[in-house]
Formats: C-alpha cells, sequence, structure tokens
C-alpha cells in the first residue's frame, strides 16, 4: 500500500510538472494607467480572461501596465529580441523601428473611424501587417484608436491655419509631426510624454495636439484652455507580438491569441472612439473652451498641411506606401457610392 501511495504520488507530481512545463507566459506591457477607465487597460484585462480560459490555462498572461517594462523604445527592443513576448504600442516610436508605419499620420487622412477600420483590417492593412513582421520580426496583429488628435493650446481660440501661427506647439519626437506642424506656421517641439504636463504648466510650450483619451488620462486640460477639433491626425495603437513567440505556439493557441485580439481591439476602438464623438461634452465639461470646425475649414488644414508632410514622407519610404493607402481610401469611398 505504501508503495502504491508514493507511485501515485510521483504519477500526480509528473502532471502537475507537465501542466507546469506546458504553460506558457505572455509578458504583456501598455502604457496607460491601470484604471478600466482606460481602454487599454480594459483590452488587456479583457483579452487575458479570453486567452487563460479558451487556453485552459496553457497560456498565461502577465499584464504590466503604465510602462512598468520601461518606454516605447524599450517595449519594442524586447518584442524584437523577445524579452517581451505582446505590446501595445503608439505608432511614433514604432517609426525607428518600421518607418512606414508613418503613413497613418498623414494629416486629413481618414473621413471617420469606419473608413480608418476598414482599411486598417482590409487588404492594406494585411499587407502592412506582413512586410512589418519580415523586417522587424515583429507580428502585428491589429491596430486600434490613440484617439482621434485635436490641437490645445492656452493662448487662443484657433478655427484657421492663421490662427496657429506663433503658437508654440508640442509635437511626440517624431519629423513628421514637426512638419506637420510647421506647415501650419507653428513652432513645434518635440518633448517626451512623461515631460508634457511639466512643460504646459512651466509656459515652456502654449499647446500640444492628441486625442481625448490622452488628454484625460495626463489631465492636460488643467494647463490648456482651448481645444480645436480639427481631427488631424487617426493616432493608433498597434497590437505586436514577437513573431518567434507566436510561431511556437500550437495552431490552436494561435487562434486563441488572435481571437483575443480581436476581442481587446473592439473593446480599445470603441472606448476610445465614444470619447473621441463626445469630445466637445468631455472636454468642456473639464472647462476647455472647444471649437468644432466646419468642413470647408477642415478643408483648409488639409490644404496647409497634407502635400507637405506627403512630400516629406517620398523622401523617406517613397511613393509606394502612400499610393497603396490612397487606394484603399478612394476604394472604400467607391464603395459607399
Amino acid at each position: 500500500m505504501f508503495k502504491l501511495r508514493i507511485f501515485t504520488t510521483a504519477i500526480l507530481l509528473l502532471a502537475l510538472l507537465g501542466t507546469t512545463f506546458a504553460q506558457k507566459v505572455i509578458k504583456y506591457a501598455h502604457f496607460q494607467p491601470a484604471s478600466l477607465d482606460q481602454p487599454k487597460q480594459a483590452a488587456a484585462l479583457a483579452f487575458k480572461s479570453y486567452v487563460e480560459s479558451a487556453s485552459g490555462g496553457e497560456l498565461q498572461v502577465e499584464i504590466f501596465p503604465a510602462s512598468q517594462l520601461g518606454d516605447a523604445a524599450t517595449v519594442l527592443e524586447g518584442l524584437q529580441l523577445g524579452a517581451i513576448e505582446m505590446g501595445v504600442v503608439h505608432d511614433g516610436p514604432i517609426a525607428s523601428f518600421f518607418k512606414p508605419i508613418e503613413l497613418f499620420s498623414i494629416p486629413y487622412l481618414f473621413d471617420n473611424q469606419a473608413m480608418a477600420w476598414t482599411v486598417f483590417d482590409g487588404a492594406f492593412g494585411q499587407e502592412f501587417a506582413e512586410a512589418m513582421r519580415q523586417e522587424t520580426g515583429i507580428r502585428l496583429f491589429a491596430l486600434a484608436d490613440n484617439g482621434i488628435r485635436n490641437f490645445t493650446n492656452d493662448v487662443r481660440p484657433v478655427r484657421s491655419p492663421e490662427d496657429m501661427k506663433g503658437l508654440k506647439i508640442r509635437v511626440q519626437p517624431s519629423p513628421i509631426y514637426q512638419r506637420l506642424v510647421e506647415s501650419l506656421g507653428a513652432s513645434p517641439s518635440a518633448i517626451a510624454w512623461p515631460e508634457l504636463p511639466g512643460a504646459l504648466q512651466q509656459g515652456v510650450v502654449d499647446g500640444q495636439e492628441n486625442g481625448v483619451t490622452n488628454i484625460l488620462a495626463a489631465s492636460l486640460y488643467q494647463y490648456q484652455k482651448y481645444v480645436t477639433l480639427d481631427g488631424h491626425v487617426y493616432s493608433v495603437h498597434a497590437y505586436l507580438m514577437n513573431d518567434r513567440f507566436f510561431e511556437g505556439l500550437t495552431p490552436e493557441q494561435q487562434q486563441i491569441v488572435e481571437t483575443g485580439v480581436d476581442i481587446a481591439k473592439v473593446i480599445h476602438r470603441g472606448m476610445t472612439t465614444a470619447q473621441d464623438m463626445n469630445a466637445a461634452t468631455i472636454l468642456s465639461g473639464v472647462g476647455m473652451e472647444v471649437t468644432t470646425l466646419t468642413p470647408d475649414e477642415v478643408s483648409a488644414f488639409r490644404e496647409a498641411s497634407q502635400p507637405a508632410v506627403i512630400e516629406y514622407l517620398e523622401g523617406e519610404i517613397g511613393s509606394e506606401w502612400i499610393e497603396k493607402l490612397q487606394a484603399a481610401i478612394e476604394e472604400y469611398r467607391s464603395s459607399l457610392q
């Protein structure tokens, strides 16, 4: 009987060890606070819940919010090396690893979210993701919304490009955003995201440009009186995974991860879009003076800025990707007629 118990215990231990060894851990990094009112965190929790349940515990997800694993450049490097399995990273820093991501920063490109999502999820988006995987070793699953970017400042209301002249505007460290602001007659100043609230409070810059989500997350409304809902860029967050890790999963596990991303993407897009569509109410509610532009006024901003940015991009990445993106947009518009 004693030997039988030892044998049975050994079998159970081996089974437990086998389960442990079969488990794969997905370290999941993002940069928003660990709060359910933040789209990245809500989406990450949904991904974790689905993936762990659907895999029967074979896949475990550890979420690291609020830059716990480092800044965007550090996370992207970790994704390339395999030290981090998954990350949700905004478009600006990705340009250092895959330059064509700057395509989505062409100002006044999309008419609305439905157009942007159709392009992201369609044939163009799939071709784009495959090119990124081959060049970087990072698999791009999906693009979700980082918020439609609008201009804010603490000097005056802005309704035309002429109103931008003389303003000092913070931009993310990206030449394309510098070109955008310069084309509108303002002076760009590249300042890292963590330093932005202090720069606004101290008057280092007059204004900045961001989506509603980020304006709320960093309480930028405390230092900015005016916001212009011009919607110059449909900024994105990319759902990324180390490709070697993904290829090491079973086909069933790969499908679970992809479905989990689809769920997370919908939550992320929905929460961000709800804020964007209600921007005037939300931002006026925290004390900002909101300027909403007419289509003709938006056209004036587009005519002033889009050619300069496209010219810059052609010098950086050539015209092929630009033409493919423009063709995808025209195809969408044609489908509505």
